[in-house]
């Protein structure tokens, strides 16, 4: 994989979940930043954009879908790979029309995740 140098910045609320990613990413060759909510993440984004954001839906104050909005609306060309443990078909309709290059449910496969971040990382925007 031609991860080396790429920043994928992982957002969820859970810390048992942001760990994992953290060292499942690292492994892969992926630099790797957390964060434990949306506002954090957003917070950060205005100094640097990673290379992909992996982003939870369902998180307390700022969700998913509200990062995934407020990204748009600030023109920022981050891409975006949701996972989410509650999977309806609305949400998943939503999120891809609104530009998300991945969709996937808890628990995550290592093997899909890593193929949606590089698949959103090497797509034309």
């Amino acid at each position: 994989m031609c991860a080396t140098q790429s920043l994928i910045a992982v957002v969820d609320d859970e810390e048992s979940v942001r760990k994992a990613l953290h060292r499942l990413l690292r492994s892969a060759g992926f630099a790797v930043e957390t964060f434990a909510s949306g506002a954090e993440f957003l917070e950060s984004v205005r100094d640097h954009e990673p290379a992909c954001v992996v982003l939870d839906l369902h998180m307390p104050q700022v969700n998913g879908f509200e990062v995934q909005a407020s990204l748009a609306h600030a023109g920022a060309r981050v891409p975006v790979v949701i996972l989410t443990g509650h999977d309806t078909p609305e949400a998943r309709e939503r999120v891809l029309a609104q530009g998300a290059k991945g969709y996937l449910r808890k628990p995550v496969d290592d093997l899909a995740l890593l193929a949606a971040i590089n698949a959103a990382i090497h797509q034309p925007a």
